[in-house]
Parts: C-alpha cells; structure tokens; sequence
C-alpha cells in the first residue's frame, strides 16, 4: 500500500473516531442539559450552570493535585483565547436558555439548530476545511433530519411581532456557540486536554456569577450538591469533545450536534414517560444516517 493510500485511510479513520467522540460528548451533554427538568423550580439555568462550573472546576483541580503535577502544569500561553471561548460559550448558551424561556421551546430549538451550519461555515472560512460533495449530502441529510424532528413537534406554526425579539437571541446563541466550536478546534490541537478544561470552568465560574446571583432561587443544600455533581459529568463530556477535535476537522463535526435532539428524546422517553412520534423516530433515523455518513467519510486531500 502506497504512503497516499495509507494517509488518506488513517484520515478516514480518524473522521470516524472524532464522530464517535464528539457524539459520545454530546449524548453525556444530554443529560447536563436535562438538568433544568429534574430540577424544575428548584433552581433556575443560570443557578445550575454556575454551580455545574464550580463542580468541574473542584474535580480538574482535585485530578491535576493527586496526578502530582499541580495547576501551574497546566496553565497556558493564551489565555485570552480561553477567555473569549469562555465567553461564546457562556452566553451562547444564556441565549439559548432566553430564548427557550420567551418562545415555544421547539421554534427556539430549531433555530439554534443553525449552530452546526455555522459551523460548518466557519471551518471553511477560517480554519480552511474542505467540503466535498459527499461531505454536503451528509450535511443535508443530518439537517433534514432534524427539520423532520422539530416540524413534527410543531415548530414555526405560530409567528408574532412579539416572537422576533426571542428569535433574534437564538440566533445570536447559535452564532455564538459556532464560534466557540470553533475555539474548541484551535485549543485542542495546541493545547493540553486538562488545560481547556480549567480554564473554560473557572471563566465560566467568573462570567456566571453575576447572572447566577441575580437569578437565585432559594435552595436547599442537599440540591445544590445534586448539582456540584454535574461537574464530573459536564467535564468527562467536555474531554470527549475535545478529544474528536482533537482529531477531525470542524466541518465533519458540526453536524454531529443534531444528534442531541436524538439523545433528548431518547431520554425524554426513559424518564419522563414522553412518547415519541412518528415524525420523532424517521428524523431521528434520518440524522442517525447522516452521522453514519459524515463518520465514513473520505479525505477531500491527499
């Protein structure tokens, strides 16, 4: 077998892998996201997201200090581009949570769905991805997928002046989570795991606060110990992200984002006696193929 030949084999594989473990991330994501039911008015988002931070954080430091090596092995050159990433995440997903509190929940979702879009869109005008004609099929399919899932839940069926504003903010969180994957990409090839993880914790810890404080509900402490303990789950999903950018490229792996809505229905239907419908279920198989398709996909470079 020729050098080319197995380059462009081990590329493959390595689309393959990064697909695995971004999904992998995404599915364990799920569950962090589902918080805010298990919670109900326990706690508000922003409540349960600034204390998910302090839990990861409080687990990174508890591995860097037992691994021997302390946080000054892990600390970075440019922490600026932590801090910015940081930020797009922070409040991309703060947007999602307006905009899901101020319009129907499947409108808000559909539209942040645009995240894997922009994506896509951003790895070939910043970082230089290619795009190959299969690698659109794969994308379109992943889309149609999740367009089948949200009509089927009803989205879009009303629109009112009203409505503009919200749908406005889930647009910005979709820009704004797209920046941050791409963010994401950059750091996890020059950077260690460990060290995108302290660092995207404790600014989240820092840019939440505030917005925590301000939206505080009264709690018990055996409720926020439930969700300190988000932490260890939201940083285990966090390394399983970074390690599929680690080895694939952001284009490939934006689309694997739809299969959140997969995860969540799944879900929603173990624990919350949530009964998918038929449009469920084929977009669900619909993204399931396109995933499959961008997993197997072949280099567009020799």
């Amino acid at each position: 077998m020729s050098s080319s030949s197995t380059q462009r084999n081990h590329r493959k594989s390595d689309n393959t892998v990064g697909v695995i473990w971004v999904t992998a991330g995404t599915a364990l994501f799920t569950v962090v996201f589902a918080s805010g039911k298990f919670a109900g008015d326990t706690a508000s988002a922003l409540q349960i997201l600034f204390i998910r931070y302090i839990g990861g954080f409080a687990t990174l430091t508890a591995i860097a200090i037992m691994g021997g090596k302390g946080l000054k092995f892990y600390a970075s050159t440019k922490p600026a581009s932590h801090f910015f990433r940081a930020i797009f995440g922070a409040f991309g997903g703060a947007s999602a949570i307006y905009a899901a509190a101020n319009m129907p929940i499947a409108d808000a979702t559909t539209i942040g769905l645009l995240e894997a879009i922009f994506t896509v869109l951003l790895g070939v005008l910043l970082l230089g991805d290619r795009i190959s004609r299969p690698h659109w099929s794969a994308i379109s399919i992943s889309c149609a997928g999740a367009a089948v899932m949200m009509a089927s839940k009803g989205a879009f069926q009303t629109v009112t002046a009203t409505y503009l504003w919200p749908a406005g903010i889930a647009l910005l969180g979709a820009i704004l989570i797209a920046c941050e994957s791409i963010m994401i990409k950059v750091l996890a090839v020059s950077e260690k795991p460990m060290t995108v993880l302290l660092y995207v914790n404790a600014f989240g810890i820092v840019l939440l606060s505030i917005p925590a404080i301000l939206t505080w509900r009264s709690t018990e402490l055996y409720d926020n110990l439930q969700f300190l303990l988000l932490g260890p789950l939201a940083i285990t999903a966090q390394y399983f992200v970074i390690k599929g950018f680690r080895v694939a490229d952001v284009s490939v792996l934006g689309p694997v984002s739809y299969t959140w809505i997969v995860f969540a229905a799944i879900l929603g239907y173990v624990l919350f006696d949530e009964t998918p419908g038929v449009g469920t279920i084929v977009g669900a198989v619909i993204i399931v193929i396109g995933g499959i398709k961008l997993a197997l996909l072949k280099p567009t470079q020799d």
